[in-house]
């Protein structure tokens, strides 16, 4: 924080499902944690701090969750999809390949009678059994990792762990590559720091290592690569609250 207070210039980075809002069985019901957005407006506003969201979800998606905040930069389906506070809005194309594979990977889903779980994406497909029984889910959970397998061992696609889900989707771009291209925008002597807490997440907290702060957030701690660990929502209030003090 005392780096932060010297500093000409700041980035700070977050996702969204279960950093900034707490995990909710209808995804589109899944609010920031009270305070929240206030918080990131004020930094927002201050002008010295470049606020970036970085999500597993399309923009459409996290636009409406985070109404009515403004002036914040937004990287949708892992960095494919990007927002800037002016409202100039990019897509990366995918390859034909990975279209091809991901169809095929629809269909074997569509088989096993799973489409009601499933969420089409840009560049992806998700898998929620989120609010399942243990034993519905942790049966549901293997099945798709069986099902996927072929397609998770191609360079060209990744299987995702998340909480309560997986994702099936391009291997490039991911979150560290967007925050790899938000380091080589800032300037040197910008501090800048992610927080994030899913495996997901993970690609993010290398991409930043010895660069910038990396955080987990999370009411359990696991292994992670990040060098901090903040309980939501008080202590990230609090971290976002310290941010605005010293980057204000």
């Amino acid at each position: 924080m005392e780096q932060l207070k010297n500093a000409p210039s700041a980035a700070l980075l977050l996702d969204y499902d279960g950093t900034l809002a707490p995990f909710h069985i209808d995804r589109f019901q899944a609010r920031p944690y009270s305070g929240v957005l206030s918080l990131l407006q004020k930094i927002a506003d201050s002008g010295k701090t470049r606020v970036a969201i970085i999500t597993g979800r399309p923009l459409f998606e996290l636009k409406a969750l985070l109404e009515p905040l403004r002036n914040v930069e937004m990287w949708g389906v892992h960095g494919l999809e990007r927002l800037l506070p002016n409202g100039c809005y990019g897509e990366l194309p995918i390859d034909r390949k990975c279209v091809a594979l991901l169809s095929q990977a629809k269909g074997q889903i569509v088989q096993a009678g799973l489409s009601a779980l499933a969420e089409i994406k840009p560049g992806g497909i998700a898998m929620h059994w989120r609010g399942m029984p243990t034993h519905e889910a942790d049966y549901t959970a293997v099945m798709i990792r069986e099902t996927w397998k072929p397609f998770a061992d191609t360079p060209l696609l990744r299987l995702l762990e998340f909480e309560q889900g997986v994702e099936l989707r391009v291997a490039h771009p991911d979150k560290g590559d967007a925050v790899a291209t938000i380091v080589e925008e800032s300037e040197p002597q910008a501090q800048i720091a992610y927080l994030g807490d899913d495996f997901t997440d993970e690609d993010a907290f290398r991409a930043l290592d010895g660069r910038g702060l990396t955080v987990l957030v999370r009411p359990e701690y696991r292994e992670t690569l990040a060098r901090a660990w903040l309980k939501p929502p008080e202590e990230l209030c609090g971290f976002l609250k310290d941010w605005l003090d010293h980057a204000g």
